[in-house]
């Protein structure tokens, strides 16, 4: 791993599947399971999280934002390199070029991003947005990584809608003021879609067994990440590790933003479905430690 926390890189490496896929959930401890998985000597990320591959031809709503979503990502690459002063390799500029330019998000393009991968590393795809999947999409899952697992974290239903909305309404420059304005900001749907534990986690496991997905609950990453991480090795056959920064937050909340009880109590009753259907299908152990 080099000195921006990148794994080895295969120049010459041939277009190939990931081994690993995150499914999500959004806010839920994706990034930080990402930087964690990262430090595995047998584990390859690509240099930027959330490759959107199946979510652009299976969700077609969110590709007016993946355009974005790479020149976003290409910039915060360039960024940190110049931050630690660090010469970004021609090979690494030449992947970055060709990953974000032409015919993206074919077949043979999300193969080519996992090329740098050495042999012997599995690389892995950790985006949020797969768990929103149609069932088609996840058949298509089903048959296009015959060889994948799968790991999907679940977080307590309101808590992690209120942090996506945090963080969109930090993205969209608005701060509600009055508890009427927080009511009508949980009202996006957009909310209610990502967490929709009840319809998307069905579809996962009645074509996955316990041997391809594996549900975490959030909350374990603060209350116990190095048993959590044991548990994710054993997922997948992989020897032990050792990690830095498993206690550290990759995405805090933005100060300033503090949601009324009103609004909360608003986003409980919304959510309730989604409380019946984890208590209905999930371990007491793993009710408790969804936050």
């Amino acid at each position: 791993m080099n000195d921006l926390g990148q794994p080895a890189w295969d120049a010459d490496g041939q277009p190939r599947k990931p081994r690993i896929v995150g499914i999500g959930a959004q806010k839920a401890g994706t990034s930080w399971l990402s930087e964690s998985l990262a430090q595995h000597p047998r584990i390859w990320t690509p240099p930027f999280k959330e490759v959107q591959f199946f979510n652009h031809r299976f969700v077609p709503e969110h590709r007016k934002w993946l355009p974005w979503h790479f020149r976003r990502s290409k910039e915060n690459i360039v960024r940190r390199h110049v931050a630690k002063g660090i010469p970004m390799s021609p090979e690494m500029a030449v992947y970055l070029s060709e990953i974000t330019q032409g015919e993206m998000f074919t077949e043979r393009w999300y193969r080519s991003v996992f090329a740098p991968a050495p042999q012997g590393s599995r690389p892995i795809d950790i985006t949020p947005e797969y768990s929103t999947l149609p069932a088609e999409g996840v058949d298509y899952i089903r048959d296009f990584l015959p060889n994948a697992q799968f790991i999907y974290v679940i977080r307590h239903p309101v808590d992690r809608a209120i942090s996506q909305l945090k963080m969109n309404l930090r993205r969209k420059g608005r701060k509600p003021v009055t508890v009427d304005d927080w009511l009508a900001e949980i009202e996006d749907p957009v909310l209610m879609d990502r967490g929709d534990y009840a319809t998307y986690l069905p579809r996962w496991r009645e074509r996955f067994g316990d041997d391809r997905l594996l549900v975490l609950p959030f909350g374990r990453i603060a209350r116990d990440p190095h048993a959590l991480m044991r548990d994710i090795e054993a997922f997948l056959n992989l020897p032990a590790a050792y990690y830095q920064g498993l206690h550290k937050k990759v995405f805090a909340a933005p100060s300033g933003l503090s949601v009324p009880d009103p609004a909360r109590a608003a986003l409980r009753a919304k959510l309730e479905p989604q409380f019946d259907y984890l208590g209905a299908t999930m371990s007491a152990e793993f009710m408790a430690d969804l936050r």
